[in-house]
This record gives structure tokens, C-alpha cells and sequence, in this order.
């Protein structure tokens, strides 16, 4: 009797849920086409409450058929962005950048918190062999199959076969990069704990000093390719060394100075993360250091240098709550959709090559590592989603080598889209089948989306 009483009272809260999210969408959509001056200030505004509410309300939906939240902020911003209903334009798109990189910011540092060097020392030998074959048998699989693929496209099919090689090589390169971001949303839903989660979190918060140095390495390389003319940069070294070691500089002396503030002060740490996630973001990029691995090295150090780690996780949770929320609803009100539709074939075929070259990885390496069963079956889906790092890589690309043109980064745009929209879910379903997730805690916690300091 309790339990239909219980399914009765679900139901009716999901059907105030859907039609508070009707009411939400139906209210914005008329006032934007009735007084159009919404799209000021005040639209902004409103269209920050839209992608709060209705981030909020659909993951709640979508959560009954089991995707994870993290599709029903990307799928709200998709529904109401620039390209569909217009609740959020372009401009509001833009003027959201800043909470991105706060969130990443805050992902960064929670990653680092996390990795426990306990942690590490679980899943070392797996870990070792995936980075090294997801890097390279995923990394030759994408150029190879961009090589060929690439005449089909307008903006490649024209290349001659050499520099067409140096294209392939860079997306090769682009398509090991994982998403750190999805990962961390996953787990702060569910608070899996287990193998494929330890296993997930280890792996992708490591791969992107692996990335940051390959991406270096193919630059350098497909320079020439792509020119022409000239040889191997030393100054592309110099660059790489340069970013590694400020980087890890960088990021131990703020761990450090994060540690003794947790200890000493301890209060107002909202305003000390606000500071970092803005302020120090835009410092380190403008001195040519990888923000993302700066705050992830102070991560690492305040959690296993010092006593402040679980302080420091717990001060992110609060933080995040809402930041997360915006940030992956912006991100899909963010996706070009015409662009998309345009590209779709070859960017989905590229992703389908991407994920089975993923999986096929994946195998080798946990064979070769002896790993547990459920990490052998289910290891991989955290290695599908793509996210900021790819984006963010793309441009750079795409700066260094203005022949390109948009090409490049408009196709990288639309199979990271895909990777985005399916990998959560991919992840997700993971967890669920290997009986890591922990429902009643991701219940009390449905609001947080940061990991606690058990994980």
C-alpha cells in the first residue's frame, strides 16, 4: 500500500514538473514575441532564469526514463536556444561565457581533489595501458579514417594528399580528448563508487596532460605538411615545455596557497572560488598556462599534500550547485543546429569510427591488464564524451593554421556535439548495469552536482 501511495505521489510530482516546464517555455516564448526589447538586458536575464528552471524541471523528467540529468540541461538549452524556439539568443549565449569558465574551473579543481594518489595506486596498471592504447590506436584510427573521409567534405576534398595528411593528423589527435565535464556530472548524480567509476574519473582527469602534449607534438608536425614549406618548430618545444612546467608550477604554489587558506581562515570561500574561476582564469591564459591543468594540479596537492581536501570538495559542492546547471544548459543553447544538420553524415560517421575504435581499445587494454570483469565490460563508456577540451583545441587549431579556414572547427563543433548528447547517457547506463550507482543518495542529492568527498 505505502508503495502505490509513494508511485501515486511520483506521478502527480512529475505531471507539476512538466507542467511547470509547459508554463515556463509558453510564459518566455510570449513575452519575447510580443516585446521583443527583451532581448536587452532584461532578456539575459530571463533567459538565465529559462536555462536554470527548465535545465532543472526536464533533467527531472528525463530522469524517469533513466538519462542522466546532464542530457536534460543540454537538451533544454538545444529546445531553447537561438536555433530552435529563440528563448535565448545569441547574445545572451555570449554573455554566459564567464559562468563557463568558472565551471570549468570548479571542474578542474574537483577533478584534482579527487584523484587520490590511493586512488591512482588502484587502477595504475589499467591505466597505464588504456592511455597508452586509447592514444594511439584511437589517434591512428581517426587520422586514417579522416584521410579518406575528408573528400567528402567542401572545405578538405581540394587538399592534395600531404597536406590533407597533416589535417587527419590533428583531428586524429582531437578525438582522444575526453570530457571531464561530463564525467564529473555523472558521477555527482549517481555517486557511483566502484571499478568503472574509480577507473572513469582516474582516466580522463589524467588524459589531458597526455592531450595537452600531443596536441603540441601534432601541431609541430603537421605544420609543414599543411605549408608546405619549412621544418619542426623548436619554438613549438619551447612553447610545450613552457606550458607543462608554469602549469604545474603554477598549480602547486595556488594548492598550496588554497591549503593554508582552508586552514587558517576558512570562511568566505565562495568568494575566494569566484576570484579563481574568473580572475585567475583569464591571468593564466593570458601568460600562456593551461588553466584546466593549473586548477587541477592544486586539486591534486590541497587533497593529498595536505588536510584541506575534503573542506575543499565540500566548498565546491556549494558552489557549483547552480553554476553546473547553467553551464551545460548554455553549452546546448551554444550548439550550432543548422550547422549540425548540415554536417551530420560526416561528423556522425566519424563518431561512430571514434567509438568503435574507442571500445576496441578498451578490449586490448584491459585483457593486457587483467582487469575486473565489470571494468573489462564497461570501461569504456565514460570515453565517449567530448566537451570544452575539444572545443577549445579546435580553435587553437584552427588559429595556427588559417588555411583551414572554419572547416575544421565547424566539423570538430558537430561531432562533439554528438559525442556530447550521447556519451552521458552511454556512461550512465554503464553504471546502472554494473551496480555502481547509488540511487537513494543521488535522491537526497538530485540538487548537488559536484561529487562528494567519498567518491
Amino acid at each position: 500500500m505505502s508503495s502505490a501511495v509513494a508511485g501515486s505521489k511520483d506521478v502527480w510530482t512529475r505531471l507539476v514538473q512538466a507542467f511547470a516546464l509547459a508554463v515556463t517555455v509558453c510564459m518566455l516564448f510570449g513575452a519575447t514575441r510580443l516585446t521583443p526589447e527583451l532581448k536587452g538586458e532584461l532578456g539575459s536575464v530571463a533567459g538565465v532564469g529559462f536555462l536554470l528552471l527548465a535545465g532543472t524541471l526536464l533533467s527531472e523528467l528525463l530522469e524517469t526514463i533513466g538519462l542522466p540529468h546532464l542530457s536534460g540541461y543540454l537538451l533544454a538549452g538545444i529546445i531553447g536556444g537561438p536555433d530552435v524556439l529563440e528563448l535565448v539568443d545569441h547574445h545572451t549565449v555570449d554573455q554566459l561565457s564567464p559562468v563557463n569558465t568558472l565551471a570549468l574551473a570548479l571542474i578542474a579543481l574537483a577533478g584534482g581533489a579527487e584523484l587520490k594518489v590511493s586512488t591512482l595506486r588502484q587502477v595504475a596498471k589499467s591505466l597505464s595501458y588504456a592511455m597508452f592504447l586509447q592514444s594511439v590506436l584511437v589517434g591512428v584510427v581517426m587520422t586514417v579514417a579522416m584521410f579518406f573521409l575528408g573528400r567528402f567534405t567542401p572545405f578538405f576534398a581540394t587538399l592534395a594528399p600531404v597536406p590533407m595528411f597533416g589535417v587527419a593528423l590533428l583531428w586524429g589527435v582531437l578525438s582522444i580528448t575526453r570530457s571531464p565535464s561530463a564525467c564529473m556530472g555523472i558521477l555527482s548524480q549517481t555517486r557511483a563508487k566502484g571499478p568503472v567509476a574509480t577507473f572513469a574519473l582516474a582516466f580522463i582527469m589524467s588524459s589531458d596532460v597526455v592531450v595537452v602534449v600531443l596536441v603540441a607534438a601534432a601541431m609541430m608536425l603537421a605544420r609543414p605538411l599543411i605549408a608546405g614549406s619549412g621544418g619542426f618548430s623548436v619554438r613549438d618545444v619551447q612553447d610545450l615545455g613552457h606550458e607543462l612546467l608554469g602549469s604545474i608550477a603554477f598549480g602547486t604554489t595556488l594548492g598550496l596557497a588554497l591549503a593554508a587558506y582552508l586552514k587558517l581562515v576558512g570562511r568566505g570561500l565562495l568568494l575566494v572560488l569566484l576570484a579563481i574561476g574568473f580572475g585567475l582564469s583569464d591571468f593564466l591564459r593570458y601568460v600562456k598556462v593551461d588553466a584546466t591543468l593549473a586548477f587541477m594540479v592544486a586539486g591534486f596537492v590541497v587533497q593529498n599534500l595536505t588536510a584541506q581536501g575534503e573542506k575543499l570538495l565540500h566548498a565546491i559542492e556549494q558552489t557549483g550547485n547552480v553554476v553546473f546547471v547553467v553551464f551545460f544548459a548554455n553549452a546546448g543553447a551554444h550548439l550550432n543546429v543548422p550547422l549540425l544538420r548540415k554536417f551530420w553524415p560526416i561528423a556522425l560517421t566519424l563518431c561512430v569510427i571514434r567509438g568503435l575504435a574507442t571500445y576496441a581499445a578498451h578490449l586490448v587494454s584491459s585483457r593486457v591488464a587483467s582487469d575486473p570483469p565489470v571494468l573489462k565490460k564497461w570501461g569504456w563508456s565514460s570515453l565517449v564524451s567530448q566537451a570544452g577540451l575539444a572545443l577549445g583545441l579546435s580553435m587553437t587549431i584552427a588559429n595556427a593554421f588559417p588555411g583551414l579556414g572554419d572547416g575544421f572547427r565547424s566539423l570538430a563543433i558537430a561531432a562533439v556535439a554528438i559525442n556530447e548528447m550521447i556519451g552521458p547517457v552511454l556512461f550512465k547506463l554503464a553504471l546502472d548495469r554494473a551496480g555502481e550507482t547509488r540511487s537513494e543518495e543521488a535522491e537526497i542529492s538530485r540538487t548537488s552536482l559536484m561529487p562528494p568527498a567519498q567518491v
